[in-house]
């Protein structure tokens, strides 16, 4: 289980432009959930996530894992048990390396390199049936630079990289936003096939609000760094893109705009 308990994160502190974006802020996931998170910009949703990996400390509360507190693990040491996808397609994979070398440095990951070579050839036939599984060729490709593949290759390589070894979460920081929408939709049937098969707790940050409905079984809407909407399971299924779109131009009208 995943707990954030009692959250505070200011921004600019002490400065005239002093943001309290998380005030007492609590949440909590419990294992094998896939939680899709909507909210209109400055919400609160990816600071969200940087707080759960760490890339951004916070002032006051604890983040714990399965009841250990890793509210002060640095980031390197969280990445051991947290995959994510990032919006942008070039940030989950090395573009200066062929797609053998991003699957073989995904496949080591947490692992101690030493003077070995980081390249298994022996795995290269496990890695060619990794990526048929995509459905996009890449396993006829295994010596191509990932630079030179389209978005949308290189963010299915990339979620395919991030569950490669075994994780406790699954981090989706709006990982589709990026890409045209027919290959929107492979990656997010990928997604969903994948954390179904690997059973992982996920979190999803999407602006999608169809994606937030199909998928998962839970959605929470945030506002304000506050959850104004969250419902699970058998709730969740009763939920529409008309509902979620509703409550958003009822906080839109009641902030003015």
């Amino acid at each position: 289980m995943l707990e954030l308990k009692n959250i505070v994160k200011i921004y600019q502190g002490g400065t005239v432009n002093e943001t309290c974006l998380f005030d007492g802020f609590s949440l909590s996931i419990p294992e094998n959930q896939f939680v899709c998170v909507v909210g209109s910009n400055g919400s609160g949703k990816t600071s969200l996530l940087n707080i759960i990996c760490g890339s951004v400390p916070i002032d006051e509360g604890q983040i714990l894992v399965g009841g250990e507190n890793i509210t002060r693990m640095p980031e390197h040491r969280r990445h051991e048990r947290i995959g994510r996808v990032y919006q942008d397609p070039a940030r989950g994979t090395c573009p200066s390396m062929t797609i053998l070398e991003n699957m073989s440095m995904a496949d080591n990951k947490g692992k101690p390199f030493n003077l070995l070579p980081c390249v298994n050839r022996k795995k290269t036939e496990e890695y060619r049936a990794m990526l048929a599984q995509l459905g996009l060729g890449l396993e006829d490709k295994m010596g191509v630079r990932v630079g030179n593949l389209s978005g949308g290759q290189r963010q299915a390589m990339a979620l395919l990289m991030s569950t490669m070894t075994p994780i406790e979460f699954l981090i989706l920081d709006e990982h589709t936003a990026a890409l045209d929408p027919k290959t929107a939709e492979i990656i997010m049937q990928l997604t969903g096939r994948i954390v179904a098969q690997k059973k992982l707790t996920t979190i999803m940050v999407t602006h999608n609000l169809r994606y937030a409905v199909e998928y998962g079984d839970r959605v929470l809407m945030m506002h304000q760094g506050k959850t104004v909407f969250d419902r699970a399971g058998e709730e969740k299924r009763g939920v529409t893109t008309e509902t979620l779109l509703g409550l958003f131009n009822e906080i839109s009208v009641e902030c003015g705009n």
